[in-house]
């Protein structure tokens, strides 16, 4: 076996750190702004690393067999993308908080995904 299951889970847990960093970090660059925006565009970051802390904890549970794994990865991708189009509808509807702020945070989470696999170290 090449890669390991704790070597999946430091991944994971190092994409989600990461996400929670970037929300921050996108949502002081939106409060100059207003309170509104920022509370967006965190909000929408924040909601991506949700959805991958999920995935991650659902995904690398336990040790199994290979029909059990993929069921766990299956189970995890559904609750991920439960969490993020449904954090979004509450961010976008029912709070009614700027689109493109939450849109923006929400591209800028997924955006270290891109940076998380290049640079594994």
């Amino acid at each position: 076996m090449l890669n390991s299951l704790a070597s999946g889970r430091r991944l994971a847990l190092r994409i989600v750190m990461w996400q929670v960093a970037v929300a921050a970090l996108v949502g002081l660059v939106f409060l100059m702004q207003g309170r509104r925006e920022a509370l967006a565009a965190l909000a929408g970051a924040l909601v991506v690393a949700l959805g991958n802390a999920l995935l991650g904890a659902r995904a690398f549970a336990g040790m199994h067999g290979a029909g059990m794994a993929l069921g766990r990865l299956l189970m995890g991708m559904i609750l991920k993308w439960i969490a993020v189009i449904g954090g979004m509808g509450v961010i976008l509807i029912k709070l009614k908080l700027p689109p493109l702020a939450a849109i923006t945070g929400l591209a800028a989470a997924y955006a270290v995904h891109l940076l998380a696999f290049r640079f594994k170290g």
